[in-house]
């Protein structure tokens, strides 16, 4: 197994790349992981297990006894959970030992939505007169229009795209399949990439992949990212935009348009629907700006 310094490290660059939290956020989970290892060596144990829920607890309870509050102990358990999740997804362990460790509710922290009109000067930022801009604006379309994870849009391949019968057939989380429909800008991108840069970018070579770089290799989750933060910076977007932002703003802005939560669940590939339960909360939010401008005693 590798060494617990690695897989933290790897741990927070998914968090970084997939998961799109803030510096402040992976300061504060390495510091909490940091900490529990700290205490997983002082009871002798070199590497993590499926058996590890003892452990858990009783690191929980020694944070108790110094007196950190309830807020903090449960960003704490938060983030080993995170952990743990993440090398049970990676095939590092079978079970995840945290997941019957209880979680104190302490309310829900809403995602900064963009709004339509941000996305779309993020999506129309890209350069399509250029092999690589055409690309980067299908890749960005794609990912805003079918609210796809990072890790799903590099890694599809170019016979998982039916720009005629317009979806996707995305692999998610736990190898689960799931078919996405794409809407009509989207498959303009993808037609336009698809007849005009891909052939461009592989110079005659053959891959499997729907995006790739120059050399055919496919484009990996750091280098969007790379991208995808250089037009944010161009677009004079003030708001922090990760890969995973265009994926809120899909949900988000389905439900304010109408749209009804089990289908965005399948959509998002969301196993529980809990997990989908957030963006109520934001077009709540929406719907009460609204009453307040429109109606006369808002």
């Amino acid at each position: 197994m590798p060494h617990l310094d690695l897989l933290a490290g790897q741990f927070l660059d998914y968090l970084v790349v997939e998961k799109g939290l803030s510096e402040k956020t992976i300061a504060s989970y390495r510091t909490d992981l940091s900490q529990y290892f700290l205490h997983l060596r002082s009871n002798g144990v070199k590497n993590v297990s499926a058996e590890d829920m003892p452990l858990i607890i009783g690191h929980l309870s020694e944070m108790e006894k110094t007196s950190l509050s309830p807020r903090s102990r449960a960003r704490h358990l938060a983030a080993l959970r995170g952990f743990y999740r993440f090398l049970v997804q990676e095939e590092v362990l079978a079970e995840d030992p945290s997941r019957r460790v209880d979680l104190p509710k302490i309310g829900l922290k809403l995602p900064d939505v963009l709004s339509i009109e941000e996305v779309e000067r993020l999506l129309a930022m890209p350069d399509t007169t250029d092999s690589v801009g055409a690309r980067n604006a299908a890749m960005l379309e794609v990912l805003y229009g079918a609210g796809l994870r990072v890790s799903e849009l590099v890694t599809l391949k170019r016979h998982d795209v039916n720009t005629e019968a317009c979806f996707l057939k995305v692999m998610g989380k736990g190898a689960s399949e799931r078919i996405v429909p794409v809407g009509s800008h989207a498959k303009a991108r993808l037609e336009f990439y698809l007849g005009t840069a891909r052939p461009l970018l592989l110079k005659g070579r053959e891959s499997a992949h729907l995006f790739v770089a120059r050399a055919g290799k496919p484009l990996t989750r750091q280098g969007f990212w790379k991208i995808l933060k250089k037009y944010a910076e161009h677009s004079g977007i003030r708001k922090q935009i990760t890969p995973h932002s265009l994926r809120h703003a899909f949900a988000s802005h389905l439900l304010e348009g109408g749209a009804d939560l089990r289908s965005i669940q399948m959509m998002l590939g969301h196993a529980d629907i809990s997990s989908t339960q957030i963006y109520t909360h934001v077009a709540r939010k929406h719907l009460q700006e609204i009453h307040e401008k429109y109606h006369p005693r808002g």
